[in-house]
């Protein structure tokens, strides 16, 4: 008891009144690398592609397939396990280190007994996308990515409850050293095992599953090393009584974690919806509108950050029964996510044949069909950006409070009800093209934005919380 309590004094955060500028630097100290980590997961993401992509086009294609459905569950799983990062955070602004362990271990049982159905559902790629209507030769070369991808699973999922774990403790800087390895290593895997180099067997598609698989398990296993045997971590002993089952707090990430699942795949839903809108208008607003797209994912990797940052700051506070901070380090994450998406909006509004160029290359002249229309995308993009940062934070806001029931209707009223449907009419209907695919889509994020903040604001109001 005496060492449970010396961890409670030296690990928690004491009481104290606000400091704006400190909640600045706090946030800013977890939302860097928590961004770094996300640009880290989009470079092995595209490491796959241009590897794939020296196969032929049919490779391409079919790994691009198979990679689709892999995300689709990965990324439904990422949000139920992501529960781990609020209540982890809550129970270290509680001063209670047990229930902490005990929710970090909770998070590794839902892993397992969602990630191992997950992976049986991957041995059946083939006939799923035969079933969704792909070509079935295509959908074969995807199967075969997906036997050996489907292993890296569960470990993909293990490894986002101990980023939600090292956040929650304000120290995520070991996610990205390990995620930099990662980045390293999987494009040494893949060059090895697509192409059979370095005395590797030539696999092609299924060494580029087997690589993404072999690289999370080596995430995973580096950070629970780091966690179990840094004298900064190990206080919290994650792996005691491993095997023994908290049937409560199972149940309360599943509860509060599916929501957040399905928040994701609402919003991911809506952007291939748009996308396959955009195939109907023509390939040259295809190939515009991808280049756009990419610009806004990227710079959203920053809000994003920030977003994470702010799950775990307020749920610091929220844990510690300071319920009038709440509403203070929402506040801090909403500027810090709109002060940056208004230097990119400025960026996209002043020089978008420069960016479109990046990807085209400066050969290509700002007359180029490709390069009108996406600069005509990125002129919305700019106010796209800062409703996009808004609901992102707006959303982990919620999420840092245990809020994420509420917010999925919200987000399947304001991605669809409001932006699928508005990219629809304003397209087709108002024949606005390609432009009203973006209008649409701006639309969609500045509801979900508009109802997420309005609802942060109004259950932290003093006496509410």
């Amino acid at each position: 008891m005496a060492q449970e309590t010396s961890i409670v004094l030296n690990g928690a955060l004491p009481p104290r009144p606000f400091r704006w500028a400190e909640e600045v630097r706090a946030t800013l100290g977890l939302a860097i690398p928590l961004v770094i980590t996300q640009v880290a997961q989009i470079a092995i993401q595209a490491t796959d592609v241009l590897m794939l992509g020296r196969l032929g086009e049919t490779a391409l294609a079919a790994g691009s397939l198979g990679a689709t459905l892999g995300t689709f569950l990965w990324l439904f799983g990422l949000g139920i396990v992501t529960a781990v990062a609020p209540l982890a955070s809550q129970a270290y602004g509680a001063r209670s280190p047990r229930v902490l362990r005990v929710i970090v271990r909770q998070g590794m049982w839902v892993s397992v007994a969602i990630g191992v159905p997950f992976s049986l559902i991957l041995t059946q790629g083939t006939a799923i996308l035969v079933f969704l209507g792909q070509d079935p030769t295509l959908a074969m070369d995807a199967g075969v990515y997906l036997t050996s991808f489907l292993w890296g699973i569960t470990p993909a999922l293990l490894l986002v409850v101990l980023r939600c774990f090292l956040s929650a403790v304000g120290h995520p800087t070991p996610v990205v050293w390990v995620m930099g390895i990662g980045v390293a290593l999987n494009a040494l895997l893949d060059y090895a095992l697509i192409f059979g180099k370095l005395g590797a067997p030539r696999w092609e598609l299924f060494g580029a599953g087997l690589a993404s698989s072999i690289v999370n398990l080596f995430m995973f296993l580096g950070l629970l090393f780091i966690a179990v045997q840094s004298r900064r971590f190990r206080r919290y002993h994650i792996l005691g009584r491993l095997w023994r089952p908290d049937w409560g707090r199972f149940i309360e990430i599943l509860r509060l974690g599916i929501p957040i699942g399905a928040t994701i795949i609402l919003e991911v839903g809506m952007f291939a919806a748009a996308n396959l809108l955009m195939g109907l208008i023509g390939k040259t607003e295809l190939a515009a509108h991808a280049i756009a797209l990419q610009l806004a994912a990227v710079t959203f990797m920053v809000p994003l950050g920030v977003g994470h940052a702010a799950t775990v700051r307020i749920g610091h506070h929220h844990g510690a029964g300071r319920s009038g901070d709440v509403p203070r380090a929402g506040v801090v994450a909403l500027l810090l996510s709109l002060g940056f998406m208004s230097l990119t909006a400025i960026a996209f509004w002043t020089v978008p044949e420069f960016l479109m160029q990046l990807f085209l290359g400066f050969d290509v002249p700002v007359t180029d069909a490709v390069v009108v229309f996406g600069a005509s995308f990125l002129f919305v993009a700019a106010i796209f950006q800062l409703v996009d940062g808004a609901q992102v934070v707006g959303v982990s806001c919620l999420r840092g409070i245990s809020d994420t029931k509420i917010p999925m209707f919200f987000a399947a009223f304001g991605y669809w009800g409001v932006g699928f449907s508005s990219c629809y009419l304003l397209a087709f209907q108002a024949g606005l093209g390609g432009v009203g695919v973006w209008i649409g889509l701006a639309l969609g994020l500045a509801a979900s934005a508009v109802l997420m903040v309005s609802r942060f604001y109004i259950l932290t109001r003093p006496g509410r919380l």
